[in-house]
């Protein structure tokens, strides 16, 4: 089966196929999962450029990855020519005209939905045609973000997990347009960054997100309805689901203010009220109680 946008005709008419090698990759984004991104992406060989609006966030970008090579080298989970050979793949600007040569563009900014399709029209212009545009989003539609391009068969979801340089799963989110071509490049960059990738068609919350979300939701509401306390509840769950951090204390990792917007994805693209935010959630969050990054969540980090 020819993949849809994976073949072109030249002037005399001939079918070639387009190459779709990825050697050279721009993040845009220097925060946590943007730096994190990159590092991946430099250590697996890709010569990388991490893009930011000021310099000062790229600069913080490119420390906190020498900060992670470091302890890297520390555990002797990686030598110290291979660090600095990392480093070495990483360029970093605040131009996005840099990317224009580009070829697969992994964007990392905040989970904005008007700002993810304003910076994928701008990169649509900015980019070479056979260029990938992917994004990082964990919760909004790839159809959406696409439809602010022209080359939506070139637009596709790389959702790497938090942290990036220990998680191993990216899950890639075809949208409708997607073609094949595009799927099997981004999957195949992915484990070359040494992750497992496993692809989902766009839909709210993808799969991570739509299993996860509900279920840290459903939690709140155990503790709303005082059916036990926070570490009972956590507890529970680690000792007898064996997982290896409790709901609650996920949710404070995570952002409660980031678990109400996905809920809100969720309820509002599903149509169905067992999706709807526990009061609680959005009560804490209405109080600025947003889990570790505040300070204060269900439970306290102030100490």
């Amino acid at each position: 089966m020819i993949s849809h946008g994976a073949y072109g005709k030249d002037e005399g008419g001939i079918l070639h196929r387009h190459n779709m090698a990825i050697e050279r990759i721009a993040v845009l984004g220097a925060g946590q999962m943007g730096n994190g991104i990159t590092q991946v992406a430099a250590c697996a060989g890709y010569e990388v450029l991490m893009i930011d609006i000021e310099q000062q966030y790229v600069e913080n970008g490119i420390n906190t990855i020498k900060s992670s090579l470091d302890r890297l080298v520390a555990k002797d989970r990686m030598s110290a020519d291979d660090a600095q050979s990392a480093l070495a793949r990483i360029s970093i600007s605040t131009d996005r005209q840099m990317a224009a040569n580009h070829d697969l563009l992994i964007e990392a900014i905040p989970e904005i939905p008007e700002l993810k399709y304003s910076t994928f029209k701008e990169m649509d212009s900015i980019c070479k045609p056979e260029t990938i545009l992917a994004s990082n989003t964990s919760s909004i539609s790839i159809d959406s973000i696409a439809a602010a391009t022209n080359r939506p068969d070139k637009v596709i979801g790389m959702h790497f997990m938090n942290p990036v340089p220990l998680m191993k799963l990216v899950e890639v989110i075809n949208g409708s347009a997607t073609s094949d071509e595009v799927n099997s490049a981004v999957v195949n960059a992915a484990e070359k960054m040494g992750k497992t990738a496993l692809s989902c068609n766009d839909s709210p919350g993808f799969v991570s997100n739509r299993i996860l979300c509900p279920m840290l939701n459903e939690a709140i509401l155990t503790l709303q309805e005082g059916v036990a306390e926070p570490e009972a509840i956590d507890g529970i769950m680690k000792l007898g689901m064996n997982h290896p951090i409790g709901p609650l204390a996920l949710s404070d990792l995570i952002g409660l203010d980031t678990v109400l917007h996905i809920m809100n994805v969720l309820h509002e693209g599903l149509a169905d009220d067992k999706y709807a935010p526990a009061p609680l959630l959005i009560e804490m969050v209405e109080q600025g109680k947003l889990g570790r990054k505040s300070g204060s969540g269900f439970y306290d980090y102030s100490r």
